[in-house]
Order: C-alpha cells, then sequence, then structure tokens
C-alpha cells in the first residue's frame, strides 16, 4: 500500500446526460474549462458506458461490474436500487485511509446516505448552481489525509428550458449525423449547449477552488458522463450516441498532458483504475480492468471489445451489445417498435420529425451490424449482407459467450422488476 501521503485525492464529477457533447470532443459547443482539463491531462475518445440509462450506469461506476451482474438494471426512481452487498467505491477507498464525500445527485440507492459515503453534503437540487457553494468550501480549506470527493450533476437532463441558462444560436450548431438536420432539431442542441456551458462553468469554478486550497497537484481529476445526450437515437440506445461518454483524467506529476487515448474503455475499469491508484489492488470479482498504467504513460492499449445492455427504463426493452475497434453487433429480444423513447424524449419537437417518427412505427429489428470505419453514426444496418456473414457470426458467439460468463438472466427468460417497483406493476400479466 502507498505511504498516506502518497496517495492521490480523488474528485469526480459525473454529469447527467451528457454523452461526449463537449467542445474538446469536437460537438461545436465552446467549453474552454473543460477542454483545458482534457489539454493538462488525457481525452479518452472511446470510452463507453455498461448502459445508457443513468442509474445503472452510475452503478457500473460505483462497482465495476455490469448492471445484470449488480442486480441494478433499471431507475431508482421507479423502485430499483444497488443492493447493500455490493461495495462501492468510498467503501473500497476506506482501507486505503481515505475519507468521502458526495456532492449533489447521487442515483444508485434509493436513500442518498446509503452509498458508503462519510458525509453527504446538501441537499436539494443537484444543478451547478446549487452545488457548487458546498463544493468550493470544501475544496478551499480541505480535510488532512487523501480525500475521494464525487460530484453528481443534473444539469443537462431535460426538460432543457430554464432561465438559468442562455441557449446558443440554432444556426451555429452541429447537428449530429444520426439526427435529421431541422430547425426544430437545432433548437433543442442549442438550449443544451447552454446548458453544457453551466457545466464548463461549474468546472472551472471547481478546479480553481482546488488550487486555491492548496491540493490541485496531488488530486487526480476525473470527469466524466454517465450516458449520451437526451435526444433520439442516443439516450437510452446502444449506438455509440446512446453509449459513448466524456472521460478526462488529470493527474499532476504522473499523468503527461495533453494526450489523447483511442484505448476501448469501459466504464466499470474506473474503479479498478482508481482503487490501484490508490495504492489497492484491484478487486477480485468484478468486470472491470485497470488502465493505470495507461494513465502513467504505458502503452496506449485497452480492450479489444466492449459489451454494453440496456434491460429496463420507462419500460422493459432488452437489448445487448458487443462492440470492437471495427464493428458494433445490437441483438434484441421481444417484440415493439424500432426505436424506443424515453418519456422525457417522447414529447420532445426532436421526437416529432418525420424522420424520428418513422422509427418508432416501425417494427423492431432483432440483429443490427455496423461497420463503424464507414458508418460511425451507425444509419446503415449490415446484419443483412452476405459479405460480411462471418464477422456477424463471430461478434454474435463472442456476445452469447459473454453473457454466459457474467450469468446473463435474460438469457434464462425475460428479466422480472423488483416487486413493488413501477416497473413491476407496469408489466404486471405481460
Amino acid at each position: 500500500m502507498l505511504a498516506r501521503e502518497a496517495r492521490p485525492n480523488i474528485l469526480m464529477v459525473i454529469c447527467h446526460d451528457l454523452g461526449r457533447h463537449l467542445g474538446c470532443y469536437g460537438a461545436g459547443v465552446q467549453t474552454p474549462n473543460l477542454d483545458r482539463l482534457a489539454a493538462e491531462g488525457l481525452r479518452f475518445t472511446h470510452n463507453f458506458c455498461t448502459t445508457p440509462l443513468c442509474s445503472p450506469s452510475r452503478g457500473s461506476i460505483q462497482t465495476g461490474r455490469y448492471p445484470h451482474r449488480t442486480g441494478l438494471m433499471g431507475l431508482v426512481n421507479r423502485g430499483w436500487t444497488l443492493p447493500a452487498g455490493e461495495p462501492t467505491l468510498a467503501e473500497r477507498l476506506r482501507s486505503a485511509g481515505y475519507r468521502s464525500w458526495l456532492f449533489g445527485l447521487q442515483h444508485e440507492r434509493r436513500e442518498r446516505t446509503a452509498m458508503g459515503y462519510d458525509t453527504v453534503v446538501g441537499e436539494g437540487p443537484a444543478h451547478a448552481d446549487a452545488v457548487l457553494p458546498h463544493l468550493e468550501a470544501f475544496l478551499r480549506e480541505p480535510p488532512d489525509g487523501p480525500f475521494l470527493a464525487v460530484v453528481g450533476l443534473t444539469e443537462t437532463h431535460r426538460p432543457f428550458r430554464n432561465a438559468r441558462y442562455t441557449p446558443d444560436d440554432p444556426a451555429t450548431v452541429r447537428v449530429p449525423g444520426y439526427l435529421p438536420d431541422r430547425p426544430e432539431v437545432r433548437q433543442e442542441i442549442a438550449e443544451l449547449q447552454g446548458l453544457v456551458k453551466k457545466v464548463d462553468t461549474f468546472v472551472g469554478q471547481t478546479l480553481a477552488a482546488l488550487e486555491a486550497g492548496g491540493r490541485g497537484h496531488n488530486t487526480l481529476v476525473v470527469f466524466t458522463a454517465d450516458h449520451g445526450i437526451a435526444f433520439p437515437r442516443a439516450k437510452s440506445t446502444l449506438y455509440d450516441s446512446g453509449i459513448g461518454t466524456a472521460l478526462l483524467v488529470r493527474w499532476p506529476g504522473t499523468c503527461a498532458a495533453g494526450r489523447t487515448s483511442e484505448a476501448l474503455i469501459s466504464n466499470v475499469d474506473l474503479l479498478p483504475t482508481l482503487v490501484e491508484a490508490a495504492g489497492l489492488a484491484a478487486p477480485a470479482g468484478i468486470d472491470g480492468r485497470s488502465f493505470l498504467d495507461l494513465l502513467r504513460g504505458g502503452p496506449d492499449r485497452g480492450r479489444d471489445a466492449i459489451f454494453a445492455e440496456k434491460n429496463y427504463h420507462d419500460a422493459y426493452d432488452p437489448m445487448r451489445a458487443v462492440r470492437t475497434d471495427r464493428f458494433k453487433l445490437i441483438r434484441r429480444w421481444g417484440d415493439g417498435p424500432d426505436l424506443v423513447l424515453p418519456k422525457d424524449i417522447a414529447p420532445s419537437p426532436s421526437a416529432a420529425t418525420p424522420e424520428i417518427a418513422a422509427a418508432t412505427a416501425r417494427p423492431r429489428r432483432q440483429v443490427e451490424l455496423y461497420d463503424l470505419a464507414h458508418d460511425p453514426w451507425e444509419c446503415r444496418d449490415l446484419a443483412g449482407d452476405a459479405s460480411l456473414v462471418e464477422e456477424r457470426t463471430a461478434l454474435e458467439a463472442r456476445l452469447q459467450r459473454w453473457m454466459e460468463e457474467t450469468g446473463d438472466p435474460l438469457l434464462r427468460g425475460p428479466v422480472a422488476a423488483p416487486a413493488g417497483s413501477v416497473d413491476a406493476r407496469e408489466t404486471e400479466g405481460r
């Protein structure tokens, strides 16, 4: 174990529904503070969450395990929860002498105080203006000894309209290729970007407070998101737009500045990486793999494939995916529309466009295959392409092996929602 004075403080900011919609990822929004954070550390271009849903994704960050392994397969506000027997990041670090603080959102267990943090700060909303005063006060007079501070922000969650934020000019936004370039879509992206800028300002103020408290030099800073932006074909889907998330890491003296990594990383890999950075051995029985050596300047190697899943969001919608550097295969179960929209996206102007309405009306495909080298927006399904039969067969076999090796309950039939949950009531008699 590292000596107490050698253990880095850890400050992790997890943003709602942000994906990679930042300037440093080419989104066309001005995020100077996050761009500076990226320039001062390591920016991962191929970081993915295990699921495009808030609670289960955050559960993977906290445990290093896939949702179907922890049992947190739906939203806490719909009656799901991370079981008490799953050790969290705060609990893992306690044995290395870390004290832990939570600021803002916790969405993994029903009780805000149930995640093992030594101190839970503040009540009420978890937007930037509410969280910042508490976090600044903490960072300007930090405690003795190593600390873990986790910050959860709700800023970029729908609805976007809010008097605290100024939208961007719709004429200047960049519409991603999976969305139709229509005025109503541009307007919503402009509104989202007003919120993204608020997050960026928050990060700048947070880093300034960290420096003012004299801890900037020995603090490992992580900025990430739970899943993709709240637009059709992003949040709640297994396309890259749904599972691709920002990951910026700054660690002065250890992680060289100005680096970019294309390594395939899953958010289950964060916990073992942070645990090892604290001087502990990576825990047994988890799905994550530490990328600490990469942070320290080792070879730019990650996984040869990442896996993702969806179970429950507003309704039961089971699917699994495997993604390599080149290809993505998505497998679905059951009937329903080809595109299922979450309740926060369904009433939006973007969802009412003819292109998205058509996708929500057609029957779902059971298997999808995409060549990401030629189709990064995953708009051309190649599952029926005879020239890719071998690739499809190999990916289907690989996905099946992963499900078997991780004990995926979907192999035994439909996954039941927990008794008493909203999902259980809505699916009775299904």
